[in-house]
């Protein structure tokens, strides 16, 4: 019996083309996800996770759009090949059964420690670029979530004994973001 082809994507920003990562591809049903990678918190990838039955294959560009850490790597690859579903990594070349030599889970092992290392260099290249650019004061940081007449009412307002979450929901931002501008005084 064979199973269907099952494609998954993964980009970053709503502005990134999924399309590239599979194309030339033939494909039976594709998920597209539109989140970053650090988030375990991913609706299609949960919908692909639920929708795949043993004897499909799932079609991945490459192991980092599938998970950032070895160890969520490891564990997705593990549950799929438990159920008979088929792996495939495009970029790498790499196919996971479940029925996989030794070999097989060092290449896992290797190949998505290397791509979890390459995530940790871009991330401290990131943070020197824009300590850099702090100093030239080319870097002005992310934009502000409210603006300035939104901060002196939710501070009026808190000080008035409102609810910080009710506060949140009501201006659209995380409780988080109401903490930091209560802090921002």
């Amino acid at each position: 019996m064979r199973g269907q082809r099952v494609g998954y994507i993964r980009v970053s920003t709503f502005d990134q083309n999924p399309e590239r990562q599979l194309e030339n591809v033939k494909l039976d049903r594709v998920f597209t996800d539109k989140a970053s990678g650090k988030t375990t918190r991913r609706p299609e990838l949960e919908a692909m996770l639920a929708f795949v039955r043993d004897s499909d294959t799932v079609v991945i560009h490459s192991m980092d759009r599938l998970a950032r850490n070895l160890d969520d790597l490891r564990r997705i690859v593990q549950g799929l090949t438990k159920l008979g579903v088929r792996i495939e990594f495009a970029k790498e070349g790499l196919t996971f059964t479940g029925e996989d030599s030794p070999m097989a889970n060092l290449m896992l092992s290797v190949m998505g420690a290397f791509a979890e290392f390459e995530r940790s260099l871009l991330r401290e290249r990131q943070r020197e670029g824009i300590a850099l650019a702090k100093k030239r004061g080319a870097y002005r940081g992310r934009k502000k979530s409210l603006p300035q007449e939104q901060v002196d009412e939710l501070h009026r307002r808190v000080a008035a004994g409102e609810a910080k979450a009710k506060l949140a929901r009501e201006f659209g931002v995380s409780r988080e973001t109401v903490y930091e501008y209560l802090r921002d005084v």
